[in-house]
């Protein structure tokens, strides 16, 4: 009795908000499992069951077809939002802290009005004389925003340990990070990937975990971006792991070697697992 009343009131619940937006129902039913999602709590590790330890960073790109669902849609619809869209909307809201893209150890926490100069920059509109041919001066400058569609990778820190007690490889997320490539106004060259902040992942989880991914074969099954995350539903490359030099793979590698080195540190985890298990 007291399931069905709770599932009442939540119908009650949602219908009202509908009315109150003045929006129509959009689906044969009321959308309530993924509004209501709660995070899957991490397993308690302890420090004595760690018995291997190696950081990983890696890269998320999101041209490849497998990440298109972090970075589609261009244009917020009604029950769907791109990765950074919620980001954006969750560190607006308060409800993600955005750290500084300095480092990725969360030592610097940016305020609102820091994060969103963040995602965003300042353009200056030329003025011209009355042939439109010298250039006079400068305008104001104009505030542009960061759109889904300016954001082209994903950076992720992540933590890979053996835990004894339950025998199984871990993996923890720990940081999240947006790049943009960076053009030159002048020359419209590109100058590179900019990060434009951290997040704390754990933090961001349960603000992921209420919003929903295209599934490609079912749009029935709900995914959620915390899902996505938790399964490993997406494809990237290794850039770094931890070393005595603390430096990345590009500072001493280029071209091809960069993806092989990418492999060759996938295999070199796959083979420590194994041996593990064989321990």
């Amino acid at each position: 009795m007291n399931r069905k009343l709770i599932y009442v009131c939540i119908l009650v619940f949602f219908s009202v908000s509908l009315i109150a937006q003045n929006k129509v129902l959009d689906k044969p039913w009321i959308k309530e499992n993924t509004p209501t999602r709660r995070v899957i709590p991490y397993t308690h590790v302890r420090e004595a069951d760690v018995m291997w330890h190696r950081r990983i960073w890696r890269t998320i790109d999101l041209r490849e077809k497998i990440n298109h669902p972090l970075y589609y849609p261009i244009t917020p619809i009604q029950d769907r939002k791109s990765l950074f869209d919620v980001m954006k909307e969750g560190i607006l809201e308060g409800t993600i802290t955005a750290y500084s893209d300095a480092d990725d150890e969360f030592t610097v926490q940016l305020t609102k009005a820091e994060a969103k100069a963040k995602m965003g920059r300042y353009k200056e509109t030329k003025q011209y004389d009355d042939f439109g041919e010298e250039i006079i001066g400068a305008a104001d400058s104009t505030y542009e925003e960061y759109g889904s569609i300016d954001v082209v990778e994903y950076r992720v820190k992540e933590d890979w340990f053996f835990d004894r007690e339950r025998s199984i490889m871990d993996v923890r997320i720990i940081g999240l990070a947006p790049a943009l490539n960076v053009i030159d106004l002048n020359t419209g060259e590109s100058k590179g990937k900019q990060v434009l902040f951290w997040i704390y992942f754990p933090e961001a989880r349960y603000v992921f975990a209420n919003y929903d991914v295209f599934n490609r074969q079912n749009d029935a099954e709900k995914r959620t971006y915390d899902d996505v995350f938790w399964k490993r539903m997406f494809n990237s490359y290794i850039t770094k792991r931890s070393n005595v030099y603390d430096r990345n793979n590009k500072d001493y590698l280029r071209g091809l070697d960069l993806i092989l080195e990418s492999d060759n540190i996938k295999e070199d985890m796959f083979n420590l697992e194994h041996d593990m298990w064989n321990f």
